[in-house]
């Protein structure tokens, strides 16, 4: 009896055994799996940092009030009852008060101060100069120039008034919370200015001349953050101490302790 050396026929389910009607080919049985190939290594980029999320804050429909001490509610009544022209915020009392140094009205005032005693001597030594001079008609009485000199008498006064008015009405505030600077350039032409102590970079004062030096005046400079704005109050009477006490305040409320007095 011989051997049977025939191999078993090996069913090859990789090749289609028929068509359907669409043409797709029909397997026996599912094809063998293919080796998947290794995956190439990507270059690595940089990918852009996720979107920072916003936080929503809700906000109390009545949110409680911070409790102040007694010292600190009296400060901001008498602030509110020696300074009603300022908007000052619950709480918010006036540290300091600045104004103007009276040398700044000495130019204007002496210059209107002559012209008053010109006019006065002009009117009490008329007879005079109609003596003096040989006038004649309605010149030789001094009813002719009285009301003419008593009207630029009048005037002059007006004027004096206003450069003092204009001049003293600009102030310099220093609360425990901003620095509020009223700014009057004429008669109808005001604004205020408001600068949180938060805000403030840089706090100095300026003195040049012999002059401010004499008469201890000078000019106190303000600069904030962000904006970069410039705020400047000039003829302050001793700059220095001011801004040793503004400087105080800043540095007490950026590092968030008490601003006191």
């Amino acid at each position: 009896m011989k051997p049977d050396n025939t191999a078993p026929e090996v069913t090859q389910y990789d090749k289609p055994v028929a068509y359907d009607a669409h043409g797709h080919p029909l397997y026996a049985h599912p094809p063998a799996p293919r080796p998947e190939t290794p995956p190439v290594a990507q270059p690595r980029t940089m990918t852009a940092p996720a979107a920072s999320k916003v936080v929503h804050v809700v906000r109390a429909i009545d949110p409680i009030k911070q409790k102040v001490s007694e010292a600190t509610q009296k400060r901001h009544d008498r602030s509110v009852r020696l300074y009603p022209e300022l908007n000052l915020s619950e709480h918010e009392y006036v540290i300091q008060a600045v104004r103007r140094h009276p040398i700044g009205l000495a130019i204007p005032m002496f210059f209107g101060a002559i012209l008053l005693i010109i006019a006065m001597v002009v009117l009490f030594s008329y007879p005079a100069i109609v003596e003096s001079m040989n006038l004649r008609g309605s010149l030789a009485s001094i009813s002719a120039v009285a009301v003419p000199l008593l009207l630029f008498c009048v005037l002059v006064g007006i004027g004096m008034y206003v450069v003092y008015y204009v001049y003293m009405r600009n102030k310099f505030f220093l609360t425990n919370e901003s620095v509020i600077q009223e700014i009057q350039t004429s008669l109808f032409s005001r604004h205020e200015q408001t600068v949180s102590l938060g805000s403030i970079e840089d706090a100095s004062f300026y003195q040049q001349g012999i002059i401010p030096h004499i008469f201890n005046y000078g000019l106190i400079r303000l600069s904030t953050e962000g904006e970069e704005t410039t705020y400047r109050f000039t003829y302050v009477a001793n700059p220095k101490d001011h801004i040793a006490v503004l400087n105080n305040a800043v540095e007490a409320f950026k590092m968030g302790r008490p601003v006191g007095d």
